[in-house]
């Protein structure tokens, strides 16, 4: 094992991965149930869960690709924070249409809404839909993290997917959500102090400090934050922010379980759409943080250019924290990289559990199981799913950076058909089944399609499903026959 940095450095990170896990078998002792192990209870404070939102929503990715956006040299800027307007906006439309929903009865999952309104097959379609594209997404995250900690271990990078996966299975398996609800807590409060850090650390390493930094964002155009082009092939303007930024956030937390279920695990529906609505603000102030890391390094690496020039700019932080920061601030710096990472793989294995345990395994016995049997049952598909995203990370070094990429752009389409079924379950008329069916295909189909031939910018794929899926969908209730009258309305 080569180590690229220090032993204290390691030993930091050494002890905040132990950490989690001990710290997840302390929460997970007195379980009794799956309400307990799944939802906590549903007993979480609305500042954990506000808390937990925003820390799953934060991953690796952002938490190197967001500086990497404004240290761009020729487009970098803090137009990226546009995306927060449509953001903020998307969380109360989410307060006001889908909450109610989801607290009428004791509800476990988002798509059991969709069985009330549709029936089953909607139910089992969207929840199959998410349990795909979550496992693929997430295990290509846990390889993109892993690829950080061979660099600085110089460990195979099976090895590394393996050591951070197995690592967050580990505090998964033992807390459930109360584990994953204070972890990401833990996991939020570590890599926002450790991004203020660094942002602090690079203005001191400047000649002029702050007012150096200040005059350099100033004269190279890293302050604009609005643009109002109307180009739908740029991904960062005014109008891609507000209504893709609106959608897009109307589908990740609102038709998604990753999100609904921190709502379910919450005291009350008034406590969850507290912290909902004030998860925009706080995702605001935190892309803000990163941003500013991007025009702090754009401004060092302007007086001290690098040997050899940085291929990708999602790679200028993670090198500034490896070679230019102090012993013991870069194993703090690591273990930020690696809260954000796990927070995001941890509530995927707790909800993806949860949509297997609810949306299938209960369905499929003809006798409800006792609370003991459906706890080990629910354990075990978070280790399964767990192991699922560790081979996906594993294959995900042989696909080409490129292939990477697309992948987890499609894996982002489920979401927009989702919320479009969504819309055509909230409307006052029954719409069928196979009419919601055949648009959520519908919609599938046409961002497939736009994504492979137009130059569209991904925030207006969640518009683009939505909307199709929506309209494909009223259209085929028109000429289809009445829809049946044994679905009941949700309780």
């Amino acid at each position: 094992m080569h180590l690229a940095i220090h032993a204290v450095d390691v030993a930091v990170l050494a002890a905040y991965l132990s950490g989690v896990v001990l710290f997840g078998l302390w929460l997970g002792r007195g379980q009794r149930d799956v309400s307990d192990y799944l939802l906590g209870g549903r007993n979480l404070p609305w500042w954990g869960v506000l808390l937990s939102i925003v820390a799953t929503e934060t991953s690796t990715v952002t938490f190197l690709s967001v500086p990497g956006i404004a240290f761009d040299p020729q487009h970098g800027s803090l137009c990226f924070l546009q995306l927060t307007f449509g953001y903020v906006l998307g969380r109360l439309l989410v307060v006001r249409l889908f909450l109610p929903l989801y607290f009428r009865g004791q509800l476990f999952t988002a798509y059991e809404v969709l069985h009330h309104r549709f029936g089953g097959v909607t139910k089992q379609t969207a929840s199959l839909l998410f349990l795909l594209t979550r496992t693929l997404a997430d295990g290509l995250r846990l390889y993109l993290t892993a690829i950080v900690l061979r660099h600085v271990a110089g460990l195979d990078l099976s090895m590394c997917i393996a050591v951070i996966g197995i690592t967050t299975i580990l505090y998964t398996f033992l807390g459930g959500m109360k584990s994953v609800v204070w972890n990401d807590c833990v996991q939020f409060a570590v890599y926002m102090a450790g991004g203020a850090l660094a942002l602090g650390l690079l203005a001191a390493k400047l000649p002029g400090g702050w007012s150096q930094l200040a005059e350099f964002a100033a004269a190279n155009g890293k302050l604009r934050l609005l643009d109002f082009s109307f180009d739908p092939s740029q991904k960062y303007t005014f109008w891609a922010g507000l209504v893709g930024g609106t959608f897009l956030s109307l589908a990740t937390h609102g038709a998604d379980q990753l999100m609904v279920q921190r709502y379910l695990a919450a005291r009350s529906q008034r406590e969850a759409g507290r912290a909902l609505a004030l998860s925009g603000l706080v995702v605001c102030g935190q892309f803000a943080l990163f941003l500013l890391i991007g025009v702090g390094l754009a401004c060092f690496y302007s007086l001290n250019p690098p040997q050899v020039p940085f291929a990708k700019n999602d790679q200028v932080f993670a090198a500034f924290i490896v070679d230019h920061l102090p012993i013991g601030v870069v194993g703090v710096l690591l273990a930020a990289v690696f809260s954000a990472a796990m927070s995001t793989l941890s509530g995927s294995l707790n909800s993806s559990a949860t949509a297997a345990v609810n949306d299938f395994y209960l369905p499929w016995r003809k006798e409800k199981p006792e609370a003991r049997h459906l706890l080990r049952v629910s354990r075990g598909l978070t280790v399964l799913f767990g192991l699922m995203q560790i081979g996906v990370g594993i294959a995900g070094q042989h696909l080409t950076e490129s292939v990477v990429d697309g992948v987890l752009a499609i894996a982002g389409f489920a979401t927009g058909p989702i919320l479009g079924v969504f819309f055509l379950g909230i409307l006052p008329r029954r719409i069928p089944q196979v009419a919601a069916l055949a648009g959520l295909l519908g919609g599938l189909g046409l961002l497939v399609a736009v994504w492979s031939c137009t130059p569209l910018a991904w925030p207006w794929f969640a518009v683009l499903g939505a909307s199709t899926t929506f309209a494909v969908g009223l259209v085929a209730a028109e000429l289809l026959p009445a829809p049946n009258s044994n679905v009941d309305e949700p309780d």
